[in-house]
């Protein structure tokens, strides 16, 4: 089944236009998740929207929006009102201008989606603005509504398609100073520097996302596992953090193992595509009672 686009409209480059579609290029829903219990019986938390001074509940069509001026002082808004200055989508991404990707500030991106063509036409017109942004090594800035909402996007060649990002605006980044002044200023000594430098340089590599693993979900996986075989849980023993006395004796300890853990010669890469288990999409196998065994999918739906 194809996925559900969550946009469609049109993109446009001046007089270019092409019908496009947006999709969420990121998902966690491969990731365990959790429901609340009621320990004594078993059964699920069920919430209810209520009165914060009486405890009654409330109904939903009783239930408007406020905006807190100062303790227990609200401005009511009602949807109505909400609907009265909500940005009407002109179902248009407008491409405004090209910028270097290296001047985004990496704190501005929230989050990825992909555009392609949205049905049979366009596809020449998208090839164009495509293409474009490719050969000129920019980054194309347009804007886009999204749930009523007025959203900054940036928009990058990717294979056949295109991947646009939302960003964040200036209001919605906090300043580092507030963080960063109280960092004392250290002089680094060059044999200090020369010692790290040497450790980079035995730990580059190339970026492989399939090559990461995601510990915390292979060790949840693995605990429902157990659990549901009816073995004994085991705490397993921690390690303890060591302070660093002697920065200079810790860097060339450091340089020594780093040797020590760096193959003679590198494998050479296959060129056939083998299929890597991600970890988050880890087959669950359990046998159940009375039947084969069974291959369970990663993710426990609530329902």
């Amino acid at each position: 089944m194809a996925p559900r686009a969550n946009w469609k409209g049109f993109l446009r480059l001046s007089l270019v236009t092409c019908p496009v579609a947006l999709y969420q290029a990121t998902s966690e829903s491969e990731k365990i998740s959790f429901n609340q219990l009621n320990r004594q019986t078993g059964h699920r938390i069920k919430y209810l929207k209520v009165d914060a001074d009486t405890g009654d509940e409330v109904q939903n069509e009783d239930i408007v929006k406020g905006y807190m001026l100062e303790k227990d002082q609200f401005i009511e808004v009602t949807k109505e009102e909400l609907d009265e200055i909500a940005l009407e989508s002109t179902r248009t991404i407008e491409i405004d201008e090209f910028v270097e990707k290296s001047e985004i500030d990496p704190r501005y991106l929230i989050r990825p989606y992909y555009l392609r063509p949205d049905g049979k036409v366009g596809h020449d017109a998208f090839a164009v603005i495509r293409e474009t942004i490719r050969e000129m090594n920019k980054v194309a800035i347009g804007r886009v509504v999204l749930t009523n909402r007025d959203h900054i996007i940036a928009l990058e060649a990717m294979d056949k398609g295109l991947v646009g990002t939302l960003l964040r605006y200036p209001y919605e980044v906090r300043s580092e100073e507030e963080y960063f002044d109280e960092i004392q200023d250290v002089k680094v000594t060059k044999d200090m520097l020369d010692l790290a430098k040497h450790i980079v340089n035995q730990k580059s590599g190339r970026f492989e996302p399939d090559k990461f693993e995601d510990q915390y979900e292979t060790a949840l996986i693995d605990l429902i596992n157990q659990k549901r075989a009816g073995k004994p849980i085991t705490p397993k023993e921690r390690p303890r953090g060591e302070n660093v006395v002697d920065l200079m004796e810790a860097l060339r300890r450091s340089v020594g193992r780093e040797a020590e853990t760096v193959p003679a010669t590198a494998p050479k890469k296959s060129t056939k595509k083998s299929r890597k288990t991600t970890t988050g999409q880890k087959e669950m196998l359990m046998p159940i009672a009375g039947k084969k065994l069974v291959t369970l999918p990663p993710r426990l739906n609530p329902d």
